[in-house]
């Protein structure tokens, strides 16, 4: 690690300078190309090394540094531009007036983000510093003339309440990560167990896994609430929240129904970077995000994680993970609620009927299933040993999400189409359920970070492709 601070700062120098001095609409895609090629060739040093997943060294910070210093190129890019031409992040993100070297450097050195995260924006960083992130609260005092900042109560309870889980998290890790963790699907004494005790203990030791996560993440968001940064406003006690500094949401992750809810809970900082400065950047103006913007942003989170095959093998596979949850909820989903409810934006939440419930058990199991299956190369890392694996497991996750593809595409679809038409008995609001389904997954608010094979599985059903193909199937 002697030379890697020498190396952080230079990046942080290189994009201090060409943010300031090239004006042109390029300038983020350099200070992005510059950036992400140097953490690409350390990843590549890393893989060439042989380092494990559990080594430390100069990629950790480096890709926390790559999301910080990319977003603030584009931050800046927008602070040139027209408010008009701007969404609402981009309007509340910009940075009109440019920075000293020593903001930046501060901001780029905020110490409790910055070995493992999580990331933040500039326009945060600088509302925190100068104490106009509580602007709304500030007082009059007594004389009426001035006012004084108030920093609203409840931060050190907050803080202190994610320490001690985050400590908590991390003493589970020390306790039982030694002998419960993923490696322990190549090794000889878990082969030799019954398939059902190799399934049940793979689920503990995916849970075991992910408590380092949550630990350091948690313990660095407490950090950063107590310096004054994530506060959200106030709930409906009065008591302040702050929860503008997570980048992961536990229970959402232990417990979720479906992937979508459990990605968009994962690495939150992460996904917020892919969305807003890969996700629409590469969209051409005026048009809304397909599948090369889908390809671009998830090829973007591959390289960013690092060149092991381990981790391309788990996202190939939770590209069809995606694919095949998305066809469960467009088909499944609707035989559970009420015939008449309609799922628009905006609309209620469906009534939690026994079925219902009985529908997001079963789905919160099989997410965590999959979801301790598909991640064992991203622990791995090597192909070889991940694939073996897989195999010790029977490949139980792949013929699972295989099986629903498959059912799906030979007919499936139809059939659970036709059973909710009749469950309707209304032409019009099963077309009006049909469109809002369709348009989800090209919805700009969500980036994605695996494989768009949804976008193109999408597309083939567009252009009646998978129909034709069915229909040949019969007539011959």
């Amino acid at each position: 690690m002697g030379t890697a601070y020498f190396q952080l700062l230079a990046d942080i120098l290189l994009t201090y300078y060409v943010a300031a001095y090239v004006k042109s609409s390029k300038m983020p895609w350099i200070v992005f190309g510059i950036i992400m090629s140097h953490l690409t060739l350390n990843h590549v040093i890393r893989a060439l090394l042989g380092h494990s997943y559990e080594t430390y060294e100069i990629t950790g910070p480096q890709m926390v540094l790559t999301m910080k210093l990319t977003t603030f190129a584009w931050n800046v890019y927008d602070g040139r531009r027209p408010t008009e031409e701007l969404d609402k992040w981009q309007t509340e993100k910009r940075v009109a007036e440019y920075p000293s070297l020593l903001a930046f450097l501060g901001f780029a050195f905020y110490f409790p983000g910055f070995l493992v995260g999580p990331s933040l924006e500039y326009a945060d960083y600088d509302t925190l510093v100068h104490g106009t992130l509580f602007k709304k609260l500030e007082k009059k005092d007594s004389t009426g003339r001035g006012s004084h900042k108030l920093i609203p109560k409840g931060r050190k309870r907050v803080a202190y309440r994610r320490m001690i889980l985050g400590l908590a998290l991390l003493g589970t890790y020390v306790t039982f990560g030694g002998s419960a963790h993923l490696g322990v699907t190549v090794q000889d004494w878990y082969v030799k167990k019954g398939f059902l005790y190799r399934i049940v203990y793979l689920q503990f030791c995916g849970f075991i896994e992910r408590t380092k996560y949550y630990a350091i993440w948690t313990l660095t968001e407490g950090a950063s609430i107590l310096t004054g940064l994530g506060f959200t406003g106030f709930n409906s006690n009065g008591k302040s929240t702050w929860k503008g500094a997570a980048n992961v949401d536990m229970m959402n992750i232990e417990l979720a129904p479906n992937f979508k809810i459990l990605l968009d809970s994962w690495n939150i900082k992460t996904n917020v970077w892919l969305r807003e400065c890969i996700y629409k950047r590469v969209t051409p103006k005026g048009k809304k995000p397909g599948f090369r913007s889908s390809m671009l942003t998830f090829a973007t989170s591959a390289i960013w994680h690092g060149v092991q095959g381990g981790y391309y093998l788990t996202f190939a596979f939770g590209g069809f993970i995606q694919t095949a949850q998305r066809l469960c909820r467009r088909h499944i989903r609707p035989l559970v609620l009420p015939a008449t409810y309609v799922a628009a934006r905006g609309a209620p939440p469906p009534p939690q009927t026994t079925i219902k419930r009985t529908y997001d058990i079963v789905g919160t199991l099989v997410t965590i299933l999959i979801l301790n299956y598909a991640v064992i190369p991203f622990m791995l890392l090597d192909v070889r040993p991940s694939l073996t694996g897989w195999a010790n497991l029977k490949w139980y996750g792949h013929l699972a999400i295989g099986g629903v593809l498959v059912i799906f595409y030979t007919g499936g679809a139809g059939v659970l189409r036709s059973l909710q038409a009749k469950r309707v008995g209304k032409a019009g609001m099963w077309a009006a359920k049909e469109k809002e389904d369709s348009g989800d997954v090209s919805d700009a608010s969500q980036a994605p970070v695996l494989p768009p094979f949804d976008d193109a599985a999408k597309g083939l059903e567009a252009s009646g492709f998978v129909k034709r193909v069915n229909d040949s199937k019969h007539s011959s």
